[in-house]
């Protein structure tokens, strides 16, 4: 099977996923693939949302309108160009996947097969329906995937590498078990934004996503901002009301009111907009509904403290002028090239 072959397929999946970009499909009736698929990819999100209830239609529709919209012949391209992936000799990369968002592990799963390789995955049990379900699809497309991609609930073995993401502490069985092999093995990571109290309105709407998408489970999502000494919360409370809504859901609602308690019984001063807690904290995981606040002095001081925390910082997002920031609202559709962790996935897998 070809490179261009293999982006043409992984193409073609994107323009079939852009039908499901919002709450309510709207059915391309050109693509030769619903004949087969599209009924059954209603289903699928039907599935997905009854056995993650986190997985909600919104959240389903914005994951397809991402995918969608990166997965074009053009970027693909781009993506694989500055590497020598054309003549790799195919190895099998076992690759174990979070659940934390939908299709969480796809980049993964979209690189090993990219450079040639055949894939073993081993799926979280909160997501369990949507990629075998991609895969099929990519199958029909070429039947050549038939033979790359396996999906597995057993224990691994016949790999070559391994592509690894989990918990600090499951990272630390991983290392025990796979670090004979060549890997990347990801940990617990989250992401910050960085405020000086000029930002507009939009901005911090912008950010807004970037703090509720998916109920803040991923590690792309703001789980803790920096502010200024004087900075003023009004406008910042102003803007996070764009997602009150989120209070309907049963299961952030919950966590909302059990967090609360917890920190009151704790004499835990917080500021509350009544569906968000702010708590001034130096740490970075957040738990659901909460972000962390903490103030800085000035700039460079604060870029020193980032640079030295870097392993538990994904992405930042500013426009204050650091290195690798993030503009407001782009924390959830990272290029095919912003590479979890800084880890460059195809250069790892192109000298396999």
């Amino acid at each position: 099977m070809q490179l261009q072959q293999r982006i043409n397929a992984f193409a073609q999946l994107g323009t079939f996923l852009n039908q499901f970009r919002e709450n309510i499909p709207v059915k391309d009736e050109s693509l030769s693939l619903n004949d087969i698929f599209y009924e059954k990819m209603e289903a699928c999100i039907t599935t997905a949302h009854m056995q993650n209830s986190w997985f909600t239609p919104d959240n389903l529709a914005f994951t397809f309108k991402a995918w969608g919209g990166i997965l074009t012949k053009q970027n693909l391209e781009k993506w694989y160009s500055i590497y020598n992936i054309e003549d790799i000799k195919p190895k099998t990369v076992a690759t174990i996947m979070a659940g934390n968002i939908p299709l969480v592990g796809f980049h993964d799963f979209l690189s090993v097969l990219l450079t040639g390789h055949y894939i073993k995955a081993k799926l979280s049990s909160n997501d369990k329906v949507l990629l075998p379900f991609l895969a099929e699809i990519l199958k029909e497309i070429h039947p050549s995937f038939i033979d790359r991609i396996q999906f597995t609930e057993e224990k691994l073995e016949n790999f070559d590498a391994v592509i690894a993401t989990g918990s600090n502490n499951t990272a630390t069985h991983f290392e025990y078990y796979f670090g004979k092999y060549p890997n990347i093995i990801r940990k617990n990571r989250n992401s910050v934004a960085i405020l000086t109290g000029e930002e507009t309105k939009i901005e911090l709407e912008l950010l807004a996503n970037d703090i509720f998408r998916y109920f803040g489970l991923g590690c792309r999502n703001i789980s803790k901002i920096f502010i200024p000494q004087d900075y003023n919360f009004d406008p910042f409370f102003n803007a996070m009301y764009t997602w009150k809504g989120i209070i309907n859901n049963h299961k952030y609602i919950n966590n909302y009111d059990y967090n609360k308690a917890i920190y009151l019984m704790s004499n835990i001063k917080l500021l509350d907009n009544e569906f968000m807690l702010l708590k001034e904290d130096s740490g970075y995981s957040s738990p659901i509904s909460v972000v962390f606040y903490e103030y800085y002095d000035n700039k460079e001081a604060l870029e020193k403290k980032l640079v030295s925390e870097k392993e538990n910082i994904q992405a930042v997002v500013s426009k204050i002028g650091f290195k690798n920031e993030i503009p407001f609202g782009k924390a959830q559709t990272p290029s095919l090239w912003e590479y979890a962790d800084g880890v460059d996935t195809l250069e790892f897998l192109s000298q396999l």
